[in-house]
Formats: structure tokens, C-alpha cells, sequence
């Protein structure tokens, strides 16, 4: 007769979700690494800003596919995932907006968009700053670099 398999089980979840996700559809999301990545002009722990209109689904199987790449590099065991947000404006796509102002302020602080961005090494600021200041976009990316 073959051995008794053992039983494991984990102390944090897998996967949790918030209100905040669920609250709206169009989102904006960093997902942050437990440990740091190197960039040009510094470290971070980001190494994703994202946006969707399709809410948790999005943000789910994104997470799912970044986690495959992130967990192949040495230390990385855990992504967290962060839901960044405004106010609306009638006729603008303000998370669109936000995303962009993000990404343009990360690239601007450490030298190159997050790791595992694909979008946005040849974006320019175009109206990004009428909607938001540079301290605002800065201070969301410091929350979330630092840990």
C-alpha cells in the first residue's frame, strides 16, 4: 500500500479581492512585487500599471499571466495587486488618463517603463498634466515603490 500523501496549506491567500475592485468597471492597476527590480534611475518594487473597463475579470487574468513571467525571476514569490483611482469627467476617459500620466511619471522617475509593460517607451505627455500634477502621479508611484 503506497505512503499517505501530506496535506499543506498556506497561511495567506492565493487571491483576495477588495470592494475597490469590484466597485467600478474602469480601472487602473499597479501590480507590485515583493521584491525590487532595477531600472536605469533606480529601484522599484512595480512592475506592471495597467487599466481596464472590464473590471476584476481583466485584472485577474492579467495577474494570472504576469505571475508566470514575475515567479521565473529569482526572489519574486508574491505580486500584489493595487487598484489606483479618481474622480470621473463627462466625456473624458479619465483612468485612460491616469494610466498614462503613470506611466509617463514612472518612466520619468526610473529611466524606463515598468518591467513588464510593453506600452509606453515612446509615449509623450500630451494633456496628462491638465488632469492631474506631476506631485499627485508621483506620490501614487512612491506609495507603491517602497513598499
Amino acid at each position: 500500500m503506497p505512503r499517505k500523501l501530506r496535506i499543506r496549506t498556506t497561511d495567506e491567500p492565493a487571491v483576495s479581492m477588495t470592494h475597490h475592485a469590484v466597485r467600478d468597471d474602469r480601472l487602473v492597476y499597479v501590480v507590485v512585487a515583493n521584491k525590487s527590480t532595477r531600472y536605469p534611475h533606480g529601484d522599484s518594487r512595480i512592475v506592471y500599471i495597467g487599466t481596464t473597463k472590464l473590471g476584476v475579470h481583466r485584472i485577474a487574468s492579467s495577474t494570472a499571466w504576469l505571475a508566470c513571467e514575475m515567479f521565473d525571476v529569482h526572489g519574486v514569490w508574491k505580486l500584489d495587486v493595487y487598484v489606483v483611482t479618481c474622480r470621473r469627467r463627462q466625456k473624458v476617459k479619465t483612468w485612460r488618463k491616469l494610466e498614462r500620466g503613470l506611466l509617463l511619471m514612472f518612466r520619468q522617475d526610473f529611466g524606463d517603463v515598468p518591467r513588464c509593460n510593453y506600452q509606453g517607451t515612446n509615449m509623450r505627455w500630451t494633456d496628462e498634466r491638465d488632469y492631474f500634477t506631476e506631485q499627485g502621479l508621483r506620490a501614487a508611484i512612491q506609495t507603491y515603490t517602497d513598499g
